[in-house]
């Protein structure tokens, strides 16, 4: 199977002040098409760092990070924006849907701000909510859902464009356990079914355990 991510001997400090902290350390990872990853950490270990500059949010100070083989190094921002949009689908903690926009409209904002006719985008929209049994929730606003709900309308916002990797930050950390469980078959029943990579950056273990590999950030640096 082909890399869609690739970190080599990434590294990445930051200044407070004067004062020079080190979050990653000479940090290597590969992720598979397909393959699913949990990174599990204590908090304020660099989970979330390492996560944006998976995605092209940050970054690092030293070290390449490659996605389908393409060097976000040698981008500028517009580019690295028009590959995160192509390639990375990211689901966060907190669902950040539009909230003056249906969930049809928010699910497809993503294809829309690629240029894809809004016809087209709300059909695609369409297809996605039903596949994860929200069609009848297509006009509702996200006031009108339950919190389980909106994270599966976050999911698909996700997996519109068709990403090769979906990047999670603690996309259940706001949810009771039985919502939890649901969210996590779901993320992983389309991590199978589109052969999209997975990467959940999360304190659970229990949803370590689901995925094809656990690690743990520490000391800057990835371990099983």
């Amino acid at each position: 199977m082909n890399n869609i991510i690739e970190c080599n001997n990434i590294s990445y400090t930051y200044f407070n002040g004067k004062q020079k902290i080190p979050i990653l350390n000479n940090l290597n990872l590969n992720v598979k098409q397909g393959e699913s990853i949990a990174i599990l950490g204590q908090s304020g270990c660099g989970k979330s760092t390492l996560l944006n500059l998976l995605g092209g949010i940050d970054k690092p100070t030293q070290g390449k990070i490659l996605i389908n083989g393409i060097n976000l190094n040698t981008l500028n921002e517009n580019d690295t924006t028009l590959l995160r949009g192509k390639y990375l689908g990211f689901v966060y903690q907190f669902h950040h849907l539009l909230n003056d926009f249906s969930m049809l409209d928010n699910v497809a904002m993503p294809e829309r701000i690629q240029g894809v006719n809004q016809k087209s985008a709300q059909a695609n929209a369409k297809k996605l909510l039903s596949k994860i049994g929200l069609e009848h929730r297509l006009n509702h606003l996200p006031s009108e859902l339950s919190g389980g709900e909106r994270q599966r309308v976050a999911i698909a916002r996700a997996l519109i464009t068709n990403p090769s990797c979906i990047l999670a930050d603690e996309p259940t950390g706001n949810l009771d356990a039985k919502n939890t469980n649901e969210i996590l078959n779901l993320m992983l029943e389309l991590n199978h079914d589109q052969n999209c990579a997975l990467i959940i950056v999360t304190h659970d273990e229990k949803i370590a355990i689901k995925m094809d590999k656990s690690l743990i950030l520490n000391h800057g640096i990835l371990t099983t």
